[in-house]
């Protein structure tokens, strides 16, 4: 589940683009090319500062269960100084796991090499038992490390899960605001992704988090679709998203290999 407000071109508002000569296109082009290059001036900017920011040492000892037994948050490091965490909503007794968390963890595979060959372990977290998450992982087919907080207050600490009690006040914090729910028939499981550090001594540090669509340049569906024709050509966030096992097959227009 990803929040936003994010809009895109209706169909009817792609049907009515104008069409314009090479010339005319390339003086628009060239004109929207010097706001994206503010827009990465200005991603780098606020890149130098997110590694600016002061950090929390963690001092509880957080256990989580692991396909290799109880592990704690040290742990999770494997080896490594840097651990990012992906709060996965997955609850106790789900069916399955948010359609849009599932959507950001097929991003996910491919870029484990290339972290933690750059000292970066990356692992979910989420509050269902392990035995769920587990079946859930084979069947999406995923190989990233994903473990329990089942019996921690690690995500309740983290501001990602929510008791019924949390939701009965109708407001909870949630990406750094208090935000206001429909009672207890709001969710307990929100998104987020959280950054950790540890030192020589073996000191664990919390050094960044982000809820709601923080997460969402880890998503390159999106990011390719944002230079498709249409864009991401939706009408409220992401309801284009199935799980990947759950798009209805329809028969190939063409096969260039056939």
């Amino acid at each position: 589940m990803l929040i936003s407000t994010y809009c895109t071109p209706s169909e009817d508002d792609t049907q009515t683009h104008p069409v314009v000569s090479q010339e005319q296109w390339l003086a628009a082009r060239k004109t929207l090319l010097l706001k994206e290059k503010e827009f990465t001036h200005l991603r780098d900017k606020i890149n130098r500062e997110r590694l600016a920011l002061p950090w929390v040492k963690v001092e509880k000892n957080y256990v989580f269960d692991t396909p290799k037994g109880k592990k704690t948050l040290s742990d999770l490091f494997d080896g490594r100084s840097q651990l990012i965490v992906y709060h996965f909503m997955l609850g106790p007794g789900w069916e399955a796991g948010c359609p849009g968390c599932s959507f950001l963890s097929d991003h996910i595979d491919g870029a484990l090499p290339h972290l933690e060959h750059h000292d970066v372990t990356g692992t979910a977290v989420s509050r269902a038992p392990l035995a769920e998450i587990e079946a859930y992982k084979k069947r999406m087919g995923w190989i990233f490390p994903w473990v329990s907080a089942s019996g921690s207050d690690f995500n309740y600490d983290y501001h990602v899960s929510f008791t019924k009690e949390d939701l009965a006040t109708g407001n909870i914090l949630y990406n750094f605001t208090e935000t206001t729910v429909q009672g207890e028939s709001a969710g307990t499981e929100l998104p987020g992704l959280s950054a950790f550090y540890k030192d020589d001594s073996g000191a664990v540090f919390h050094t960044y988090s982000s809820y709601a669509r923080g997460g969402e340049e880890l998503i390159g569906t999106l990011m390719i679709l944002d230079r498709a024709p249409k864009g991401r050509n939706e009408t409220s966030t992401m309801d284009f998203v199935h799980r990947h096992d759950e798009y209805e097959k329809k028969p190939k227009l063409h096969d260039c290999c056939a």
